[in-house]
């Protein structure tokens, strides 16, 4: 293998997921060029053995051809939970970005290129973030590169910023400080007199280790090439009761806090209202994380497990073995 050949750029390289994807890369021989754009935090979170930085912006193409100059292979991981406006929203960070990337990866001479979408990623979704990474994903396949892109369904870590987040919620450093929120569907009336019910969607938790690996067996299996696989863990949960287990597994927590729906709509309104108000960022979600939360988020594993040997961990082992690093 020459040098070229095993030089992967990586984009989006010291958030959650790019950081696991740059250790699991390096760990299996790939010499990794990650892109980043604060030296002292890459420090922090990226290994030194196998990664090498490439200081700029996703949105600089002089960054970008650093970046891909050599490679033979690039992971796009850059994706964002809410649009915070003017600079940071769906259509720049998912679209566009993208687009560049392509870009600079096609005129680099770089070949295999694997994208880090979502699940329930479509065209016709609810969600701004579903419907922008779908476009993404349309860039990606109409690309003259050999692409593979992964959904995963919510990933999970000690280090993610939805177990972060729970933490917060169970010990009250974060609103709404007495209740562990969740959002629902409300279903049609029933029964006489008539009364709407709520029921919580489904997810399939991702451990993110098992993503990074997916990141690596893309990469490694040519069968791999031009295929779309969903990600998901080996257990399916609702809301609540994913809640309860991290609230429980915690060493320090509050046990009498409870989750507590609330109206996936409502959140909806709730968020746009607050931004026309100019009060975004009390809330801890936008106008997409309602939506998304009220869709199930689970999916069959059998293409990721035949094609990548993918199997993937269950998520109450895995969360209580490192619940006291969240």
């Amino acid at each position: 293998m020459s040098d070229r050949a095993n030089v992967v750029a990586v984009t989006g390289a010291t958030g959650f997921v790019g950081r696991h994807v740059c250790r699991a890369l390096a760990q299996s021989g790939w010499s990794v060029r990650a892109l980043v754009r604060d030296r002292a935090k890459a420090a922090r979170v990226l290994p030194r053995e196998g990664v090498t930085l490439v200081q700029g912006d996703v949105a600089d193409k002089a960054s970008l051809d650093s970046l891909m100059r050599g490679c033979t292979a690039a992971v796009h991981c850059i994706g964002i939970r809410r649009e915070v406006a003017p600079a940071i929203t769906f259509k720049r960070l998912h679209v566009e970005a993208t687009r560049m990337v392509l870009e600079a990866a096609e005129a680099h001479g770089v070949t295999r290129f694997v994208h880090i979408s979502a699940l329930g990623t479509r065209p016709d979704a609810a969600s701004a973030y579903h419907k922008t990474k779908y476009e993404a994903e349309t860039l990606v396949r109409r690309s003259g590169l050999k692409w593979t892109i992964l959904r995963p369904s919510l990933i999970h870590g000690p280090d993610g910023e939805f177990m972060q987040m729970t933490k917060d919620w169970v010990l009250g450093r974060a609103a709404p400080w007495f209740i562990l929120p969740y959002f629902v569907r409300v279903l049609p009336p029933s029964g006489m007199p008539p009364v709407p019910k709520i029921e919580s969607a489904k997810v399939q938790p991702i451990h993110i280790d098992d993503v990074a690996q997916a990141v690596v067996a893309s990469l490694a299996r040519p069968e791999a090439v031009g295929e779309v696989y969903p990600l998901g863990g080996s257990e399916t949960l609702d809301w609540p009761t994913l809640l309860r287990a991290v609230r429980d597994a915690l060493p320090v927590t509050e046990p009498w806090k409870q989750p507590a729906p609330l109206p996936g709509l409502l959140g909806v309104a709730m968020a746009k209202a607050a931004a026309v108000l100019g009060l975004a960022e009390l809330l801890p979600f936008g106008p997409s994380e309602p939506l998304m939360a009220i869709e199930d988020s689970t999916c069959a594993m059998d293409k990721a497990s035949a094609h990548l040997g993918l199997h993937t961990r269950p998520f109450l082992d895995s969360m209580k073995a490192y619940a006291a690093q969240i």
